[in-house]
C-alpha cells in the first residue's frame, strides 16, 4: 500500500488566510505602511461616528424602554450596529489586509410573530459585540490618531514600526469583536452556502436522469409498442412477418432493460447496496481502460449516503483516466482514520489535471465540500496525478435500515429477459 497523505480537518479558522501575510515593517515606507498609516489617522472619526450612534442609541432606547416603543427602537439600533460593523470590516479589509468573514443574517422566517422577531434582534451577539467594539473605541481612536499624527512630523524614521504595532492592535481588534459569533456561526454560513451546491446537484442529476430516461429507454419503449401494435395487425395476415416482428421487439426488449440497467447503475448500484465499496470500487475498476488495483482497508461500512459519495467519487476519477490521463496502470485505496474516510486515487499517466480543467474535478470538489469534505489534487506536468477525497465517517444505520434500502435498490443484471 502506497503511503497515505495525511490531510487536515476541512474546517475553517477565522482570521488571515495566506494571501493576508504583510511584508516586515521596515525603515523605507511602502504601500502597505502608507495604508496603516491611513487607518490609524481614520480611527478618529470612524471612532466618534461609532461612539456617538451607540451612546445614542444606548441611551434613547434604554431609556424608553419603560414604554411601548422603547424595545423596537434597541433592536432597530442593534440592526443599524450590524451595518456599522460591516463598514468596520470593509475599511481593515481595504487598508489593513484582513479579511474577516461577513456573519449570517439574522433568521427571519416568515409567519414568526413580531415578539419572537423582536426577541431575536435584542439577543443578538453580533449587534452586541459590535456595539462594545464602539464603545470601547474612542480612547484607542483618539490614542492612535495623536500618535500617528506626532510620529508623522517627529518620528518619522520610526513610523513605519510603529504603524506596524497600532495597525496589528486595530487588526486584533476586528479578528475578535466583529468577526462571526463563534464555531456555530461558522459552520451557519458554511452550511447555508453547502446546501445551495447540494440543490444544484440534486438538479443537475434529476435533469440527467430524465434526459436519459427520454432518449433512451422512452423512445425503445415507444417504437417497442408500435412494433407489438403492428405485429398484432399481421398476426392473422402474415404469421411469419408478425413473428418476425416480435423478435425484433424482444430485443428492443433486451435493450431498454439494459439501458434502464445502466441508469440504475448511475443512481445508485445494486452492488454496493449488497456488498459494499470493496466489491462495488472492484467493478468499477473492471471497466476502466488500464489496469486499476483496488484496497479497500475498512472493517465496517459507512453510512448509506457517505458510501455513495464515495463511490461516485472513484467512478468519476477513474473515467478520467480512462478518458484523459494517458496512464498505463492506476490505483484505489480507501481506508478509515479517526472519523475521517479517506479516498486516494492515483495513476502514471502525463498529469496536469486541474479543478478548473473541464473533467469534472470541480463538480467532484463542490459535493464533498457540501458534506464537510476535502477534495486535493496534485498533479504536476509529466505526472503522475493523485487525487485525495476526505468525508467525515458516520456509522451505518442498523440493519433495518440497510435491508430497507437493499429492497429499494435496482434489481441486479441477472433478472433480464433471456
Amino acid at each position: 500500500m502506497t503511503e497515505r497523505l495525511s490531510t487536515s480537518n476541512p474546517a475553517g479558522t477565522t482570521g488571515a488566510a495566506t494571501g493576508d501575510r504583510l511584508p516586515p515593517a521596515r525603515f523605507a515606507y511602502d504601500w502597505h505602511t502608507w495604508k496603516e498609516i491611513a487607518h490609524l489617522l481614520a480611527n478618529l472619526p470612524a471612532s466618534l461616528l461609532g461612539f456617538t450612534y451607540v451612546v445614542t442609541m444606548l441611551a434613547v432606547g434604554a431609556g424608553l424602554t419603560v414604554t411601548v416603543i422603547g424595545f423596537p427602537l434597541l433592536a432597530a439600533g442593534l440592526l443599524g450596529a450590524r451595518q456599522l460593523g460591516r463598514l468596520e470590516r470593509a475599511r481593515a479589509r481595504a487598508l489593513l489586509g484582513v479579511r474577516v468573514d461577513e456573519p449570517s443574517r439574522l433568521p427571519w422566517r416568515r409567519g414568526e410573530g413580531f415578539f419572537a422577531q423582536l426577541w431575536m434582534a435584542l439577543k443578538d451577539p453580533v449587534g452586541w459585540r459590535t456595539v462594545l467594539y464602539d464603545f470601547i473605541r474612542l480612547p484607542w481612536g483618539i490614542l492612535t490618531f495623536v500618535i500617528t499624527l506626532t510620529s508623522l512630523f517627529v518620528l518619522w524614521p520610526v513610523l513605519p514600526f510603529i504603524a506596524r504595532g497600532l495597525a496589528n492592535a486595530d487588526r486584533a481588534m476586528v479578528r475578535g469583536f466583529l468577526s462571526p459569533s463563534d464555531e456555530l456561526e461558522r459552520r451557519i454560513a458554511e452550511l447555508e452556502s453547502d446546501r445551495g451546491v447540494v440543490v444544484d446537484t440534486a438538479a443537475a442529476d434529476l435533469r440527467r436522469i430524465e434526459r436519459d430516461l427520454h432518449d433512451g429507454a422512452q423512445a425503445r419503449l415507444v417504437n417497442l409498442a408500435m412494433g407489438l401494435g403492428l405485429a398484432k395487425e399481421k398476426l392473422l395476415e402474415d404469421p411469419d412477418a408478425a413473428a418476425a416482428m416480435v423478435d425484433e421487439a424482444h430485443g428492443e426488449v433486451k435493450l431498454a432493460l439494459q439501458e434502464l440497467r445502466d441508469l440504475a447503475r448511475g443512481i445508485h448500484p445494486a452492488v454496493l447496496t449488497d456488498r459494499g465499496l470493496d466489491a462495488a470500487l472492484s467493478s468499477v475498476a473492471s471497466r476502466c481502460t488500464v489496469p486499476v488495483k483496488v484496497t479497500v482497508d475498512l472493517t465496517e461500512r459507512p453510512a448509506a449516503a457517505i458510501e455513495g459519495i464515495a463511490y461516485f467519487t472513484v467512478s468519476e476519477l477513474l473515467q478520467n483516466v480512462s478518458k484523459h490521463s494517458g496512464a498505463k496502470s492506476a490505483s484505489v485505496e480507501v481506508w478509515r482514520s479517526s472519523d475521517r474516510l479517506l479516498i486516494q486515487v492515483e495513476d502514471d499517466g502525463r498529469g496536469g489535471a486541474r479543478l478548473d480543467g473541464g473533467t469534472g474535478m470541480k463538480g467532484l470538489a463542490d459535493r464533498l465540500t457540501s458534506v464537510d469534505g476535502l477534495f486535493v489534487v496534485d498533479s504536476p506536468e509529466g505526472g503522475p496525478t493523485t487525487v485525495t477525497a476526505e468525508l467525515p465517517w458516520r456509522d451505518r444505520e442498523d440493519a433495518g435500515s440497510t435491508a430497507n434500502a437493499r429492497a429499494h435498490a435496482p434489481s441486479p443484471a441477472s433478472s433480464g429477459p433471456r
